[in-house]
C-alpha cells in the first residue's frame, strides 16, 4: 500500500540569523526566524512524511513550547521522524520539495540539500528532488520578507 503526504512551511526573513535550507547554510544577509533553525525545507518534508505516515504534524511531534527544540537543527527533527517511520515498517519511496524564494538564488545549493536530507532520512539522494522558484516579485516572498517550501512524500510498506 502506498500513501502520500503534503507539507508546507514558511518563515519570515530576519537580520542576524543564519539562512539554513535543507540543512545547508546559504550565504545571505538574513536568515529565517523561528523557534528551531527555521529550515522551511526540512519542516515541509517533516509535515509531508507525518501526513503520509499518520504521525500528526510537526507541531504535535515537536511542540514549540518545549525548550529542547529551541534552536535545534531541523535535520535532527527529520531524523527523529525517519526513526518513527522505520519502526512502523514503512519505507520512503520519494520526496519532492519546492522552495519559494525571491532571493537568494538557490540552484547552486540544491544538490547539497539533497545529500543532507537523504543522510538524515537514511535514503539515497536520488529519492529526493529539490527545486527552487520565485514569485516574480509578488507577495511577501516577492518583497523579500520570507521564504516558503512545499513538499510531497510517497511512502509504502516494507516488503
Amino acid at each position: 500500500m502506498l500513501r502520500v503526504g503534503i507539507g508546507y512551511d514558511c518563515h519570515p526573513l530576519a537580520p542576524g540569523r543564519k539562512l539554513i535550507l535543507g540543512g545547508v547554510h546559504i550565504p545571505f544577509d538574513k536568515g529565517l526566524s523561528g523557534y528551531s533553525d527555521a529550515d522551511v525545507v526540512a519542516h515541509a518534508i517533516i509535515d509531508a512524511l507525518c501526513g503520509a505516515a499518520d504521525l500528526g504534524d510537526i507541531g504535535t511531534q515537536f511542540p514549540p513550547e518545549k525548550p529542547e527544540y529551541e534552536n535545534i537543527s531541523s535535520l535532527t527533527l527529520l531524523s527523529k521522524i525517519a526513526e518513527q517511520i522505520s519502526r512502523k515498517k514503512i519505507k520512503i519511496v520519494n520526496i519532492d520539495v519546492t522552495i519559494i524564494a525571491q532571493y537568494p538564488k538557490l540552484a547552486p545549493f540544491t544538490f547539497e540539500m539533497r545529500k543532507q536530507i537523504s543522510h538524515s532520512l537514511n535514503i539515497k539522494p536520488s529519492q529526493i528532488t529539490v527545486k527552487a522558484t520565485t514569485t516574480n516579485g509578488l507577495g511577501f516572498i516577492g518583497r523579500g520578507e520570507g521564504i516558503a517550501a512545499q513538499s510531497i512524500a510517497l511512502i509504502g510498506k516494507e516488503s
